[in-house]
């Protein structure tokens, strides 16, 4: 898994089973890969190349991935029936008919000698769908104890049922912003908030942003670092702002928007997951405006659950069972998505 927040590739090896047609799974080992500054800088940059630097981007990561993923192998000595990757999002336009998500997966299967599933969204696009959230599903049989999950990314994305039906969505801006500024400082990430927390909250920028015509639809809808870019980043970049300032205004407007979704469907208990779990001042200001339980759980679920959701999407797909709900994504029929690339040929005898 690489997420929009660029934190590096996350690794989880997990096993998963049905008991009394109940899915388990358990992670036997988990990692993540800071990516070298060479490679992060080409993934910041990868919507501004041109059509054969990106195409090359797209094989050099999934080389990337591969050569990653079969070191972990080794090193943990597993044995993986198939390998899910959901790559690196770059483009996410499902409006115009197309998302993107780079990383080779005929890369990550030639090194490994291992079936590869990758490209899990464009399938659920093709069929007028909006390509995301896609992990709702797993939610549903793997964390079903909970209410509602949010996972806190680059973008903050949440799933609940509400009458027997599945409602996912993303939400705002998170990490993506965060980090950004962070960056801008000479830090990776804003240590539990602490940046934010020295800052001022801008009324008036703030009122711009809450009222973004996204904040008002309805239905099925998703974000894409494209709107963040057009959306978000001028509002703050035209503020003259200090970055302190930015980071507690843009913490405060995402804070206000997952709050707004959690009293508006009257969530009580709450699975929190992605590195927002560990932002400890935006946690605080979570629970400051809502009553809403908020738990957050152990590390391997915050740093990896998207990677073991992503690998169960992958066991439904090459089992193929429908692992994207159209209740989520808008799309004509709930689907099974994903390309798969066979690793190694079982010799016939």
């Amino acid at each position: 898994m690489s997420g929009t927040s660029l934190d590096g590739l996350d690794i989880a090896y997990c096993s998963f089973s049905t008991i009394e047609k109940k899915w388990k799974f358990d992670v036997l080992q988990a990692k993540t890969i800071k990516y070298p500054k060479s490679l992060a800088e080409k993934l910041a940059k990868a919507p501004e190349m041109t059509v054969i630097d990106f195409w090359k981007l797209h094989v050099e990561f999934g080389n990337f991935c591969g050569k990653e993923v079969k070191k972990f192998i080794e090193k943990y000595q597993a044995k993986p029936q198939l390998i899910a990757s959901h790559g690196h999002t770059i483009f996410h336009q499902p409006q115009n008919g197309f998302t993107c998500q780079i990383g080779d997966g005929a890369q990550i299967a030639a090194i490994t000698a291992t079936t590869t599933i990758c490209d899990f969204r464009s399938l659920d696009v093709a069929l007028s769908g909006q390509g995301a959230p896609l992990v709702p599903i797993g939610d549903k049989l793997l964390f079903g104890s909970y209410e509602a999950c949010l996972n806190i990314g680059g973008i903050a994305n949440i799933s609940f049922q509400q009458k027997n039906k599945t409602i996912a969505f993303d939400i705002c801006p998170a990490n993506i912003v965060f980090n950004y500024y962070a960056n801008k400082l000479g830090k990776d990430y804003d240590k539990g908030g602490a940046i934010a927390k020295s800052g001022q909250v801008n009324i008036e920028v703030l009122k711009k942003l809450n009222a973004l015509a996204y904040y008002k639809q309805k239905g099925q809808r998703s974000l894409g670092r494209e709107w963040i870019d057009a959306t978000i980043f001028p509002v703050l970049e035209k503020s003259n702002l200090s970055i302190e300032d930015k980071m507690a205004t843009a913490l405060e407007h995402s804070a206000i928007q997952i709050t707004s979704v959690l009293n508006k469907n009257k969530i009580k208990k709450l699975l929190i997951s992605g590195g927002g779990a560990y932002n400890t001042f935006l946690i605080e200001c979570l629970q400051a405006q809502t009553k809403c339980e908020l738990i957050i759980p152990d590390k391997t679920t915050i740093e990896f659950k998207e990677a073991i959701l992503f690998a169960f999407l992958g066991v439904l797909r090459f089992t193929e069972k429908v692992n994207c709900l159209s209740s989520v994504t808008g799309a004509k029929r709930d689907n099974v998505g994903g390309a798969i690339y066979i690793g190694k040929v079982k010799s016939k005898k």
